[in-house]
């Protein structure tokens, strides 16, 4: 299904093209490069020093179905209904102190970890699959069952999969599927000069750029 983004100049293609689906193939298996090639999108993201804080953990419906219904248990009740046909789930944490001093908190840790996770659903839509994040989880419930330590942030569970048929999924996430993607209009969330200056596009665009 293609939801392109409606963009006010041209932007990078698979940008303007990835989406978080819900509908995902129940039979159909990841194959290991692509599963690396995503962890290997993620470990190139940019990070503040080169601390890295970002860690993921894979769990893999179709080679340890156990441990891939342990990960599964702990997401909301809502986020199951969907979720369940994904053959992969990943868990992003984020390391809260410096690698070379436990004792410093590092403020920019979950800001790296997000751009590494979003490097993943990048790499995930390049190869054909679908990358979708959530907040709905129990992260105490995660922390005990996979024993994470206690200096690791509970990010965010991330879906992965190949594209499925939306009308297998229930109402209201059927619905939701085939709707349009939005965003606020950048005049909204980004300034120029002051807080609260909104952009202006017309002006910064001109009438040089070939929209």
């Amino acid at each position: 299904m293609e939801k392109k983004a409606t963009t006010r100049v041209k932007i990078n293609e698979l940008i303007a093209r990835r989406w978080s689906a819900r509908a995902f193939d129940p039979n159909r298996e990841v194959e290991g490069w692509k599963i690396i090639s995503l962890f290997e999108a993620a470990r190139w993201a940019p990070s503040c020093g080169g601390d890295e804080p970002w860690r993921f953990v894979l769990w893999n419906r179709f080679t340890s179905p156990v441990e891939f219904q342990k990960a599964f248990e702990t997401l909301d009740e809502g986020n199951k209904k969907w979720v369940r046909n994904a053959p992969i789930l990943i868990g992003v944490f984020a390391y809260k102190k410096w690698r070379g001093n436990s004792n410093e908190v590092n403020h920019w840790a979950q800001f790296d970890t997000g751009a590494s996770a979003m490097s993943l659903y990048l790499q995930a839509f390049d190869v054909g699959l679908y990358a979708h994040p959530m907040a709905g989880f129990d992260a105490k419930k995660l922390v005990q069952e996979f024993n994470i330590p206690e200096m690791y942030e509970p990010m965010a569970m991330i879906a992965v999969g190949y594209p499925g048929n939306p009308d297998s999924l229930e109402s209201p996430y059927r619905e939701r599927e085939f709707q349009a993607r939005r965003r606020r209009p950048l005049e909204e969330n980004f300034f120029v000069n002051f807080w609260g200056n909104s952009i202006n596009v017309e002006q910064i665009i001109g009438e040089t750029v070939n929209v």
